[in-house]
């Protein structure tokens, strides 16, 4: 009997394969001969549509002894491909470890995430209790709500006993976070709550440890993953509710590889699931305003923080008053402030979004710049290391140059990092335990070490970027000193009002959450204060519908659907030449506006130049079908890589 096999890899389509007297079902894991090799594939619910009609149909070896994926995951699969614009064998590979499926496990190893042990019970305030009853309220089927709660005021909380339900109904539950720093944190709290631990998922989870944990979520032996957002495409034997915590959060963009959302995606996979799903967030996206406005998403909403502390308080420094000196990035006004603070025992956090000690560095002789030779951006000087860094390729190499005169170049930092920032703060307040807080120090084996002295007020100032913002709890941080609110304010971004709103609400939620007065400092040179009113506001729901109102008249997301098409490689001529023709195939094979080809604002990554067009039109076309059709159509070169990137939320 003739069977089709979907096999993980770049081919759009099921082999077929003979049964050989196997009794196979939809859904179930297979392994098969390919070329020379074997594979694993899943048995598919319809044949490939191939012309030639003769051709040697292989046996399949042997099924493997997993649970079946559903049918309902198979269409998400299937959905998930057309929506993206990948081929068919990509997305299987997701839901794939390294293209294996795992049969057996040491059982042993999965009893720490069923072991339960006595928990505290946690009273929730009558906000938390009403919010409570309408996120579990008919939550046998599809519906999307959203939970949206001043910093502080206990979401989590609130969607643990949503949770909590469906596993008391035998159902699993996913939560997704958007960093996997905030995974350890965040497990904690959960085993506070739920009395075992989740199963956790993420790039920095072992080889051994994701073998264990993909089983026990194809056999439904593990009932909570807490994961990232490649965590969306596991098996789940008998997925009940998926979680989107932060769901704002721009880091659920996935841009390289397969390029998807995996908040959308979320939505998705309930809706194709039939369950629900809570976003949960203190400023939704736009997307998700829009749809609350709407009536297509449900809306819970909290207020009040936590034993009702306030929020912080907003104050600007004014730099034209303030003048910093030279070489320093902190004024006079704020070491005063910040002082004040430390005399009451508050802790302080200076916040400056970027990582390393200065992002441009460049020689006062020569007047060159320390650029990557791969990529046309500058390297970022890490002094911890002594390196330059490219955040984008990864090259690294050492600062020590020749200038024009055959002597060493000297050296002007432009720019505040973390790093330039503590070294200053170190001087100023050299009695302090001060740390630095970002990805380059808080994803290693010491961070949970870190966070228990932050917690306990051993560490009294923090040097952080905008990972302090998500999620964490620090409950003796009063202060809050932003350096450069000017330069975050820039940007060419259409989503940069938007993610400052986002960042600013979020940050400014670490602060106070005990009840201590707290205060969050702008650092500015603009004494038109207008923008950071608008940003802090206690209710972000009055910038929301001011920048829906400017997305509608602009026709921009989400009135308008975006689809990206990058085109890279080592010839600049080619790409510039391959990007023209492409443009006229697309004007006269689909009913959209073509932008572009234009450079890339990063012209170069990783050594390939890079061109971009915009293709713009209504969400009403299925956009995806016909510009597949005419990418099928379209002969692409083997030199020129281009990728697709439907719905984007970066332009670079």
């Amino acid at each position: 009997m003739k069977i089709p096999i979907l096999l993980p890899n770049i081919f759009n389509h099921p082999f077929t394969y003979n049964s050989s007297k196997l009794n196979l079902k939809l859904g179930d894991y297979v392994e098969v001969p390919f070329g020379k090799s074997k594979k694993i594939g899943i048995v598919w619910d319809e044949f490939e549509k191939t012309k030639n009609k003769k051709y040697l149909v292989k046996n399949i070896i042997r099924r493997l002894e997993i649970p079946p994926i559903n049918l309902e995951t198979i269409n998400f699969l299937k959905w998930f491909s057309e929506y993206n614009m990948v081929p068919l064998g990509m997305s299987l590979k997701l839901l794939l470890l390294s293209s294996e499926a795992i049969e057996v496990q040491n059982y042993k190893e999965l009893q720490k995430y069923t072991t339960y042990k006595k928990t505290n019970e946690i009273k929730l305030s009558d906000e938390q209790l009403t919010s409570v009853k309408d996120i579990t309220k008919n939550d046998n089927k599809f519906r999307v709500h959203v939970i949206q709660g001043t910093t502080g005021s206990g979401k989590t909380i609130v969607y643990f006993n949503s949770i909590k339900k469906k596993l008391n109904e035998g159902f699993q539950g996913l939560i997704l976070l958007p960093e996997i720093g905030l995974t350890e944190e965040f497990q904690k709290k959960f085993l506070e709550f739920f009395g075992f631990e989740a199963a956790i998922w993420h790039s920095s989870v072992t080889k051994k440890n994701k073998k264990i944990i993909w089983n026990g979520v194809a056999t439904g032996k593990i009932k909570v993953l807490i994961g990232a957002r490649s965590s969306l495409f596991l098996p789940f034997y008998n997925l009940g509710i998926i979680i989107v915590d932060e769901e704002h959060d721009q880091s659920y963009k996935q841009d390289e590889g397969i390029i998807y959302n995996a908040r959308d995606m979320a939505i998705s996979r309930a809706s194709f699931a039939n369950i629900p799903i809570n976003l949960v967030t203190a400023v939704p996206s736009v997307e998700t305003f829009d749809n609350i406005k709407k009536g297509k998403f449900f809306h819970s909403r909290l207020y009040k923080r936590y034993l009702d502390a306030n929020l912080p308080n907003h104050e600007i420094i004014n730099l034209n008053k303030s003048n910093l000196k030279k070489n320093s990035w902190i004024s006079d006004k704020t070491i005063e402030k910040v002082k004040d603070h430390l005399i009451k025992n508050d802790q302080v956090l200076f916040f400056v979004n970027r990582r390393g000690f200065a992002p441009y560095v460049l020689c006062k002789k020569c007047l060159k710049s320390h650029t990557c030779p791969n990529c046309s951006i500058n390297l970022v000087y890490h002094k911890k290391k002594d390196n330059l860094v490219c955040h984008y390729c990864g090259y690294t190499t050492k600062l020590n140059r020749k200038c024009n005169d055959n002597k060493n170049c000297e050296y002007v930092f432009s720019g505040p990092g973390v790093e330039r920032i503590y070294d200053e703060v170190k001087k100023i307040f050299s009695d302090k335990e001060i740390a630095i807080f970002s990805s380059d120090t808080m994803n290693k084996k010491s961070s949970s070490e870190t966070l228990e002295k932050i917690k306990n007020n051993k560490i009294s100032i923090l040097v952080g970027t905008q990972l302090i913002s998500k999620g964490f709890h620090f409950p003796n941080l009063n202060c809050i000193v932003v350096v450069d609110i000017d330069l975050t304010l820039h940007g060419h971004d259409l989503r940069s009002a938007e993610k400052n709103l986002q960042l600013y609400h979020q940050l400014s939620g670490r602060a106070g959450r005990t009840g201590k007065p707290a205060t969050v400092y702008f650092q500015t040179y603009n004494i038109q204060s207008d923008k950071i009113s608008e940003i802090t506001n206690a209710n972000p729901d009055i910038f929301l519908e001011k920048e829906l109102v400017l997305r509608k008249k602009n026709n921009l997301p989400p009135f308008e659907r975006f689809i990206s098409i990058i085109l890279s490689g080592k010839n600049q001529k080619k790409i510039e030449l391959f990007a023209y023709k492409l443009k006229e195939k697309l004007n006269d094979n689909l009913n959209a506006k073509i932008l572009g080809p234009v450079i890339a604002p990063i012209f170069k990554i990783n050594k390939n130049f890079r061109y971009r067009m915009l293709i713009r039109s209504t969400k009403t076309q299925k956009m995806q079908k016909s510009l597949s059709n005419v990418l099928n159509d379209f002969k692409n070169q083997k030199e020129i890589k281009l990728a697709v990137d439907v719905d984007p939320i970066s332009f670079n």
